[in-house]
């Protein structure tokens, strides 16, 4: 148990080290009931294997098939190109 808390520690600082390096990344704090980390957890492997990586894939997935990436992409293209909305 002690080891596992250990290596987290030292994945933490790594990540937060590569953050801080790129500066463009925002750290937020999430709560789940049980019920809803169970079923975050069905995502571990497929997703993600962190419990970070494992929400921000769920959460930009979602984003995906509600088509907000691709319209925000579009507007931003249609921008560049200096074409009307």
């Amino acid at each position: 148990m002690l080891i596992k808390m250990y290596l987290e520690c030292v994945y933490n600082a790594c990540d937060l080290k590569q953050i801080n390096e790129k500066g463009r990344a925002k750290r937020v704090q999430a709560t789940f009931t049980e019920e809803q980390w169970s079923l975050m957890e069905r995502f571990r492997g497929i997703m993600g294997n962190r419990d970070a990586e494992i929400i921000r894939n769920v959460v930009l997935a979602w984003l995906a098939e509600k088509s907000v990436v691709s319209e925000s992409v579009k507007k931003r293209f249609r921008s560049e190109k200096g074409e009307g909305e």
